[in-house]
């Protein structure tokens, strides 16, 4: 048998390169989709456990009435809105979210509003940037800290007011 067949030494260089070729080569994309179909259908995960989710709205549900104060992040010191959600987190869950409203407007992930949940974060923004943010107690309410009104409230996002405005919600 001739070692420079050409026929083994094509088999030889050639299905390797075609085996090896496919582990480089990247799988076909997905169809393209809208993002609010996309959104609307996926559900993504939360880092928090069922229980945590449930501890996180009783306790924000629990903190209405309480003083607001620019730059507050604990019951006795009053409250804003992105204090609120961290004293919330930090002591329900054990979990520590960034502190300002444009980096918890980047933590978690995009939820769309039929998939929204308990303990999920809501925002609302003014030409596509987060203003002020609150946290999904469910039946389309919400706990936050407004400097308007000056305590820690429990609102409607159907409201005149809050439906008026853009709304997003994350889930951490």
């Amino acid at each position: 048998m001739n070692p420079f067949n050409p026929i083994r030494l094509t088999a030889l260089v050639v299905l390797p390169a075609l085996l090896l070729g496919g582990c480089g080569t990247a799988p076909p994309a997905p169809p393209p989709q809208q993002e609010s179909t996309a959104l609307s259908t996926w559900n993504p995960p939360s880092r928090l456990l069922p229980g945590q989710a449930h501890d996180i709205t009783l306790y924000a549900i629990g903190l209405v009435g309480t003083p607001y104060r620019f730059g507050g992040n604990t019951p006795n010191s009053g409250f804003d809105c992105s204090g609120l959600i961290g004293h919330v987190y930090m002591t329900s869950a054990r979990v520590a979210p960034p502190r300002t409203v444009s980096n918890l407007n980047r933590w978690g992930q995009l939820v769309s509003k039929n998939q929204v949940q308990t303990g999920d974060l809501v925002f609302f923004s003014q030409s596509d940037v987060a203003t002020h943010a609150g946290i999904y107690v469910g039946e389309d309410r919400f706990v936050h800290a407004p400097s308007t009104g000056g305590e820690v409230r429990l609102d409607s996002l159907n409201s005149k007011y809050w439906a008026s405005q853009q709304v997003s919600f994350r889930r951490p």
